[in-house]
């Protein structure tokens, strides 16, 4: 067993683990579940943990440096940490899905990524909120459609402040939608000058400041191969007009 047929072997598991695990965390804090639903819902959230940090362990154990792969898989173990974050594993599913042209590939998956993610973490954000929010004294987020709104309100960062979590672990869910905020701003305006830039480069018919892909690359140096293949051993004797040197007088 490697890390990397561990990983084909649990991915899509882990997949629907995590769409269980918003589906019953969104029935548990929508309906306010108390008694044996509240129950239910917490024992399919309490696997969907289990299984995402016996992955984590395994491929953990699979490494063969641990260090290294531990530093670089800092967001797997937010996620066993942090079980709201679970969701998350659905946009890569998305993207996996999603088949579009080599030239547009790039920015296609840039856009899902960042619209996926912020669909996904404006829902939990909303949920988790509401579940901190509604209980506490004096809150002003007691019901979906609030949290909802707010949400919107904080990661497009306008902050209308009609709403507004009092609670520790509110500030908190809002501190991460303002950041997610400020950076699905960034991608979708690049995103948007790229797609303008190419539009407006084909328009003109100038591709010239357009920049050649990898495959591009590689594509035109098999190409120049081939041709430098198809060439005669021996190049001098195939030039035109081509005169052989005589060659230098002895000298006496």
């Amino acid at each position: 067993m490697t890390e990397e047929r561990w990983q084909r072997l649990t991915y899509w598991p882990l997949v629907v683990a995590s769409l269980a695990f918003i589906v019953a965390y969104s029935w548990q804090v929508i309906w306010n579940l108390q008694g044996p639903d509240y129950a239910v819902m917490r024992i399919v959230m309490a696997v969907t943990w289990v299984m995402f940090a016996i992955d984590y362990l395994v491929r953990l154990a699979l490494a063969p440096k641990k260090g290294v792969w531990f530093r670089g898989h800092l967001f797997d173990l937010a996620v066993v940490v942090l079980p709201v974050l679970k969701p998350l594993r659905l946009v890569r599913a998305i993207t996996q899905i999603q088949k579009m042209s080599k030239g547009d590939q790039l920015r296609t998956q840039a856009a899902v990524l960042a619209g996926g993610t912020v669909a996904i973490l404006i829902w939990i954000c909303s949920l988790a909120v509401l579940d901190v929010e509604r209980p506490a004294p004096g809150a002003n987020i007691l019901n979906f459609g609030d949290a909802i709104w707010w949400s919107f309100v904080t990661v497009t960062t306008v902050g209308y402040g009609d709403l507004y979590p009092i609670t520790a672990w509110g500030r908190i869910v809002a501190v991460v939608l303002m950041s997610v905020g400020i950076g699905v701003v960034g991608v979708v305006t690049a995103t948007t000058a790229s797609w303008f830039v190419e539009r407006a480069a084909t328009v003109s018919g100038n591709d010239d400041g357009e920049t050649a892909t990898r495959g591009q690359v590689r594509a035109l140096s098999r190409q120049i191969e081939s041709v430098v293949k198809a060439l005669p051993t021996d190049v001098e004797h195939a030039l035109p007009h081509h005169h052989k040197a005589d060659p230098p007088e002895a000298s006496s």
